[in-house]
């Protein structure tokens, strides 16, 4: 019996061809909880469907999206209208979505909310809390699996920008039971011994559920807690945990946590050397200004006749001498003309001046002028005063 082989594609092809002609399966209405949910730039939306047993991949091309009435997100309970077809090319089946609602959320992600809010209200997400990275770290503590991905991109990013930065690796369960325990004593430890300046706590992409330890409340109160600087980098960019939200620093990747917590090198040695040139141009500016600030004071005339000013001050005095000289000349010679016209008044109406014109002055014996007759009686002595002396007379 001789048996004709098909190909992978003829058969992918056939298999379509059954499913595409299955009435049922062109128009099904299924419910289930959203998983690995992505957003593709295109518009296009990629997701999980599943419950508690099974998964079925979907896709939600951009021409539908528009009418959704809410927003996606991993952890959501919905119902779906789609058809179910096989991508040829892959050999997976999966729905076709034309239209979607909400059909409540599901337990994990309203676990998720509900501590979230609880937390924000206790203050553990203000920024006032949060711990400065240092700029300069010596050593680096990571708290994620030991193998995989995520420790190789940040020791690979890590040693790019500064092999001389120390990776300690505190290796943790970073999903499934007990994980968050393990992540807490890490944490604990890494500060009691100051195992390092700065802690990474990081994990790959996954659902809500591979993600869930870093939405526990005790992981959430160690990073809090913690005297050491977080820096959480758990999932994807589009990934929050509430981790994310506690930690001092949130990174949308494990490679840009190292980005951020390590400075590169090559960039700090860049600066030195602009700052060493800024220095050099600074001093040089510095030099040649304290230069011609020289140059002007050696030809300027203070240091070329520093007894100029001198002189200039001396002759400046002198003129003020002069003028004192004349004020004081002129104001005695003031004086003297008042001076001598009020001795001349004063001659006028002297007494002496009447006795040299031929009078006399009659006193009593005690010099008292006497200037009546008939104040005189006979025989009181009396002094005649002439211009040229006096006499002794009585009167008879």
């Amino acid at each position: 019996m001789e048996y004709n082989p098909i190909t992978v594609t003829d058969l992918n092809r056939y298999i379509k061809n059954k499913v595409d002609g299955d009435e049922f399966l062109n128009n099904v209405l299924v419910k289930g909880e959203i998983s690995n949910f992505k957003h593709h730039y295109t518009g296009h939306m990629y997701f999980t469907l599943k419950d508690e047993n099974s998964l079925i991949k979907c896709i939600m091309f951009k021409t539908y999206t528009p009418n959704l009435k809410f927003v996606p997100r991993d952890g959501m309970k919905v119902m779906l209208l789609g058809t179910v077809s096989v991508f040829e090319r892959d050999g997976v089946y999966q729905i076709y979505c034309k239209a979607m609602q909400e059909d409540g959320m599901g337990n994990l992600y309203t676990a998720y909310e509900e501590l979230k809010n609880k937390l924000e209200k206790q203050g553990l997400f203000d920024n006032k809390y949060k711990k400065p990275i240092p700029k300069f770290p010596k050593c680096i503590g990571v708290l994620t699996a030991s193998t995989g991905s995520v420790i190789r991109d940040i020791i690979n990013v890590s040693t790019r920008r500064n092999p001389n930065c120390y990776i300690k690796l505190l290796p943790v369960p970073v999903q499934g039971k007990g994980a968050a325990d393990k992540i807490v004593d890490a944490i604990k430890i890494m500060n009691k011994y100051k195992l390092a300046d700065v802690i990474i706590l990081a994990r790959g992409g996954g659902s809500l559920e591979d993600l869930w330890p870093f939405n526990e409340e005790i992981v959430a109160h160690a990073i809090f807690e913690s005297e050491l600087p977080v820096i959480s980098a758990v999932g994807h960019e589009t990934d929050f945990t509430i981790a994310d939200f506690v930690a001092d620093l949130r990174a949308p990747t494990p490679s840009a946590a190292a980005e951020l917590a390590v400075p590169n090198i090559a960039d700090i040695l860049l600066d030195l050397n602009k700052y060493n040139n800024r220095l050099k141009n600074s001093l040089n500016k510095k030099i040649e200004l304290m230069r011609l600030r020289y140059e002007k004071c050696i030809v300027s005339r203070v240091y070329k006749e520093p007894l100029q000013k001198i002189n200039e001050k001396y002759i400046s005095i002198d003129m003020k001498v002069k003028q004192m000289h004349n004020i004081i000349n002129n104001r005695i010679k003031d004086n003297k003309a008042k001076m001598i016209e009020l001795i001349t008044k004063l001659d006028t109406l002297s007494p002496l001046k009447t006795l040299a014109r031929g009078y006399s002055l009659t006193m009593d014996s005690n010099g008292k002028i006497i200037n009546s007759a008939k104040s005189l009686k006979k025989d009181d002595k009396l002094i005649l005063k002439f211009k040229d002396g006096d006499t002794n007379v009585k009167v008879i």
